[in-house]
C-alpha cells in the first residue's frame, strides 16, 4: 500500500479528504444539511472530498468532484432512520480503497477508534458532532447527582476520549461550552470552529405575514396571537415533551401557538405530549431550504429545549432569520444567545420555560427589532468550511515539513 504522504502535492490543491461519517442519514437533520453543503463547497477550497456513510444500500452520489459513498449497513435499532458500520474492517477497507491524504471522523463512537487504528499515514481529525454524556447521561442523572460525581462515574468515557485525542491531530468543537468541557476533561488537541448557516438563504426579509397567519390558523389562533417555532428531530435529547409542557403552561391567558418541524423515532411521545391541544401543531421536516427559511422568518420566536447540542444549527438559522431565542441555560444553544436577543430558562425545567416565555412576551417587539438588526452578522457555514479545510491543510503541511 502506497503511503499517503508520498502522494501529497506541494500546493495541496488536490488534497483528498475522506470523511467517515457514521452519524449521517438521508432522513437526518443538522448533520445531513452540513454534509450536503460540505459536498457542494469542498472543490472550491481545493479539496477532493469523499464522504463514506452507512446506509440502506450501496450507492454513490456525485456532487462535482465530491462523492457521497453509502455502504449497505444494518439499521440502528433505536432509530430506524440511521445505520451503523457493521465492523471496523469495513471502515479500514474503505480507507484502503480511497487512500486519503487526510481523514475526518464525524462521530466519537466506535468509528473513531476504527479510524484511529487504521495503519495508513494520513493525519486525522475527530469532529465532535455528538457528545454522549450531555445527550444521554446528564439527561437522566441531572438533579440526582452533581455533574462532578457523574463525570467521575463515567470516567471510562473520558479516558476513551483522551485516548482518541492522543491519536488524532485535531478534535474539532463547534461550540465554546463543548470546547471547555473537552479541555476540562483532559483533551489537548481541541480546535474551536463554529458552524454557521447556509449563505443567502436565511434572512428577516423572508418574513411572510400571510404565511404567518396561515400557520396560526393551523393552530386555531388569530393573526394577533404569538407564533413560536421549534425545529429538530423527535428524539429524547431534543426534549419536546418538556417544551410542549412549558408552552402549554405559558399559553394560559395568552393566545399562543407552537409549530414544531421535525420527525423521528420518539414521535409517539411528542404526539402524546401535545394531546388534544389545538394550539400546538407538528409538521414534517421541510427539505426545501428557501421554503424552510420563509417559515422560520415568519415566526415570532424560536423555542429550543435541548441542552445537549454540539452547535445548535436551528438556533443559528433562527438568529439569521431575525428571531429572538428562548433556550436552556446550558449547552451550545445557550452559546447562541446574545444579550438582548432572547432569554434563557433553567435547563430541563418546564415551569422555568413557561415563566421565561411569559417574561419574553412584553419584550418581544424590542427583542425582535434587535434580532433583525443583528441577523446579517450571523456566521455562515462557508466560513466554517474555509477554516476547517485550511486547518487540515496546515496539519498536512506540518507533517510534510517534519
Amino acid at each position: 500500500m502506497q503511503p499517503a504522504m508520498a502522494r501529497v502535492r506541494s500546493d495541496f490543491t488536490a488534497m483528498h479528504l475522506v470523511d467517515i461519517s457514521a452519524l449521517y442519514s438521508p432522513q437526518g437533520g443538522g448533520i445531513r444539511t452540513y454534509t450536503h453543503r460540505k459536498l457542494e463547497v469542498a472543490e472550491k477550497h481545493g479539496v477532493r472530498l469523499t464522504v463514506v456513510v452507512p446506509g440502506a444500500e450501496d450507492n454513490v452520489r456525485e456532487v462535482g468532484k465530491a462523492r457521497l459513498i453509502s455502504i449497505k449497513s444494518p439499521r440502528f435499532p433505536l432509530d430506524r432512520n440511521y445505520f451503523y458500520f457493521a465492523s471496523d474492517r469495513i471502515i479500514h477497507a474503505a480507507l484502503d480503497e480511497h487512500q486519503p491524504d487526510f481523514i475526518e471522523c464525524s462521530s466519537p463512537w466506535g468509528s473513531a477508534a476504527a479510524v484511529a487504528d487504521w495503519p495508513g499515514a494520513a493525519p486525522r481529525s475527530l469532529f465532535m458532532h455528538a457528545e454522549p454524556l450531555s445527550a444521554w447521561v446528564y439527561r437522566y442523572l441531572d438533579g440526582f447527582l452533581p455533574r462532578q460525581t457523574i463525570d467521575r462515574s463515567f470516567d471510562w468515557f473520558w479516558r476513551y476520549l483522551r485516548r482518541l485525542d492522543a491519536r488524532y491531530d485535531q478534535v474539532i468543537s463547534a461550540a465554546p461550552s463543548l470546547s471547555k468541557r473537552l479541555r476540562d476533561g483532559g483533551l489537548t488537541h481541541v480546535v474551536d470552529n463554529a458552524l454557521g448557516v447556509d449563505p443567502g438563504v436565511f434572512s428577516p426579509a423572508n418574513r411572510d405575514e400571510e404565511l404567518r397567519a396561515r400557520l396560526l390558523a393551523q393552530c386555531s389562533l388569530p393573526p394577533e396571537a404569538t407564533l413560536l417555532i421549534g425545529v429538530g428531530r423527535h428524539s429524547h435529547e431534543k426534549q419536546w415533551p418538556m417544551v410542549i409542557a412549558g408552552v402549554t403552561a405559558a399559553s394560559y391567558g395568552r393566545p399562543m401557538g407552537l409549530i414544531i418541524l421535525g420527525d423521528g423515532h420518539a414521535r409517539a411521545a411528542v404526539v402524546r405530549a401535545v394531546g388534544e391541544n389545538p394550539h400546538i401543531q407538528l409538521i414534517a421536516p421541510v427539505r426545501d431550504r428557501p421554503e424552510f427559511a420563509r417559515i422560520l422568518a415568519s415566526a415570532d420566536m424560536m423555542v429550543h429545549g435541548a441542552p445537549a447540542e454540539t452547535f445548535g444549527i436551528a438556533c443559528a438559522e433562527a438568529r439569521a432569520s431575525g428571531l429572538p431565542l428562548i433556550v436552556p441555560d446550558e449547552g451550545a444553544a445557550y452559546d447562541q444567545l446574545e444579550p438582548g436577543l432572547g432569554l434563557a430558562f433553567k435547563s430541563l425545567d418546564a415551569a422555568s420555560l413557561a415563566s421565561t416565555i411569559a417574561e419574553a412576551i412584553p419584550q418581544l417587539p424590542a427583542m425582535r427589532s434587535r434580532a433583525i438588526a443583528a441577523a446579517p452578522s450571523a456566521r455562515t457555514i462557508d466560513a466554517h468550511f474555509e477554516a476547517l479545510f485550511s486547518g487540515f491543510a496546515g496539519v498536512l503541511e506540518g507533517r510534510r515539513a517534519a
